[in-house]
């Protein structure tokens, strides 16, 4: 049989596919308006056990992959029913608010926006770059921005996520899952660290270097090849130890800092590009006391729990592949308290403004053990 033939008939068999795919979606959409209508879930975990195994059993040699042909069509069908049969949802009620308040309202150029830490640091480079214009007050907490927000006083919070090298910033997702705050923007900066220390001072008379924990890592290479006896300490902010060194009675203070923020405090370059990655980027993000969401904006965070068994990331994970929804990120955090669970940050590639999407996040807050909407947002 030639090569010609052979595609012939495959493609006839696919046309025959297509058909028995569309008769079997109607009859998935009927299964779903009688669950709707009864008070029935749409998942029916031990009916697609069953199934399952009924095809298995069939297609000998086969059987690995019309399991999972089969494990893709219960997706799509659930997909769709969900769809179908979108029910309210807190989420979704929330974001119906938003736009419909905000529609067609730009991302401002100015505002007053509340800042973590002290003048020349990365947090204020943010600021800068997210409102050109903006009037800032420091604040010495991450905490605080959020209290800031939420109370009024402020109108925006600028704060960071995530840096390329060192990974999340934890206590922020934290405080989303504690406060109420949404992201309304982000923006991703170049983070190069420089060694800062007052005119004169070389590494050899240095005994005590400060920074902020996040870049303490992201420069542990450098630090690791320190000659021995040199303390390290934490604190609140780049530009906080930039100061304490400027400070200092003597030279032997030096601080972890960016090269600007050296000079705003009239330190010295001791050691530049002292970073462990060449590619080192921290994410900041504008967050406000409302789900506001922007035009163009195509950036959705989660923070959520599924039950600790066998396929719930799975589930979690196939309702974006059934939408054609790209994941931008994925990480795994430990629930403190409750042995080998974990919570999981999303970063997907989507709108709001999608209905698809919106009765997706509904279905998400019903089924998932926790679930907490971060925003829809446009990264700068």
């Amino acid at each position: 049989m030639e090569l010609s033939e052979i595609r012939e008939n495959l493609d006839a068999v696919d046309d025959e596919l297509v058909d028995l795919f569309l008769r079997r979606m109607e009859l998935v959409r009927k299964v779903g308006e009688f669950k709707a209508e009864h008070g029935i879930p749409v998942l029916d975990r031990s009916r697609e056990r069953d199934i399952l195994a009924t095809v298995r059993e069939r297609s000998g040699d086969m059987e690995r992959f019309t399991n999972t042909l089969y494990q893709t069509l219960f997706q799509l069908s659930r997909s769709y029913q969900n769809t179908l049969l979108a029910r309210p949802s807190q989420t979704s009620a929330l974001i119906a608010g938003a736009l419909a308040r905000d529609e067609g309202e730009v991302f401002p150029q100015t505002g007053t926006v509340a800042c973590q830490g002290v003048e020349g640091g990365n947090s204020q480079m943010a600021c800068d770059r997210l409102f050109p214009r903006g009037n800032l007050m420091y604040f010495k907490t991450f905490e605080a921005v959020f209290d800031a927000v939420a109370s009024g006083l402020c109108r925006f919070g600028v704060l960071p996520i995530e840096n390329s090298s060192s990974g999340s910033v934890r206590e922020v997702y934290d405080l989303f899952q504690r406060k109420q705050a949404y992201i309304v923007r982000s923006v991703r900066l170049f983070i190069s660290h420089e060694l800062v220390a007052k005119p004169g001072t070389g590494l050899e008379d240095i005994k005590v270097i400060c920074s902020h924990e996040q870049a303490l890592r992201q420069c542990s290479a450098f630090i690791e090849g320190l000659p021995a006896g040199i303390e390290v300490r934490a604190c609140g902010n780049t530009a906080e130890a930039a100061r304490l060194a400027a400070e200092s009675d003597d030279g032997s203070v030096a601080a972890i800092a960016s090269h600007d923020c050296g000079e705003l405090y009239g330190l010295a370059t001791v050691r530049r590009g002292i970073q462990n990655s060449e590619n080192n980027y921290t994410r900041f993000v504008c967050i406000a006391a409302e789900p506001l969401v922007y035009p163009g904006a195509n950036r959705i965070s989660l923070v959520l729990s599924c039950k600790h068994e066998p396929g719930a990331l799975y589930e979690v994970m196939g309702r974006f592949n059934a939408l054609g929804i790209n994941l931008l990120k994925l990480e795994s955090c430990p629930i403190v308290g409750q042995d080998f669970e974990f919570m999981f940050f999303f970063d997907l590639e989507a709108s709001v403004h999608d209905p698809d999407v919106m009765a997706m996040l509904g279905e998400l807050e019903r089924t998932c053990q926790s679930f907490t909407f971060l925003g829809n947002y446009l990264e700068a």
